[in-house]
């Protein structure tokens, strides 16, 4: 269960997602470098719009993809309060992939293996796989990647980069 694990804050304290307990999360992994990260001012649309009613947003950095995610975990924190205006909790950069990847991160992918994509994901997939990402199989295949939990930790879906946060609209309303 998504309670079972502790993720370490910007200023590297443990932070259990027990807290979060008996609220639906968006669980993304972000880099401030990348051509998704507008889509924090999509989230941050959806946060202010359902943050009352018992959702949150969780935001995980990762460095894996281009090095996108420059700096450290307060510059990465300051540059999205201040370019777009976030009010949802950034944690600590973590790794998504591969064998340093986050017990978080290796459970989120083991739910849900598959992200539902807009139509849009499958030219990013095959320029990404031209450059020698592995797009196959469950890994995280870029930033942006979207997880939705419902109240009681469960895994309900998984959403492509290209998946823009406005369309999860409908899915966190039903699950609230």
């Amino acid at each position: 269960m998504i309670y079972d694990f502790k993720v370490k804050n910007t200023e590297g304290k443990e932070v259990s997602l027990e807290d979060y307990k008996g609220k639906v999360l968006l669980i993304v992994n972000t880099a401030t470098g990348c051509g998704f990260t507008p889509q924090y001012e999509g989230l941050q649309k959806v946060y202010e719009k359902f943050k009352n009613e018992g959702f949150e947003i969780l935001d995980f950095p990762s460095n894996q993809f281009f090095e996108q995610a420059p700096g450290n975990n307060k510059e990465i924190a300051n540059f999205c309060q201040f370019t777009y205006g976030t009010t949802f909790e950034t944690f600590g950069k973590i790794d998504v992939n591969g064998e340093n990847a986050d017990e978080l991160y290796k459970f989120l992918k083991k739910e849900a293996p598959k992200a539902n994509e807009d139509g849009a994901s499958e030219g990013l997939y095959e320029k990404l796989s031209g450059m020698g990402f592995n797009t196959a199989g469950d890994d995280i295949k870029w930033n942006f990647t979207k997880f939705l939990v419902d109240k009681n930790g469960k895994v309900v879906e998984r959403f492509a980069p290209t998946y823009e946060p406005e369309k999860i609209e409908e899915k966190i309303k039903e699950l609230l």
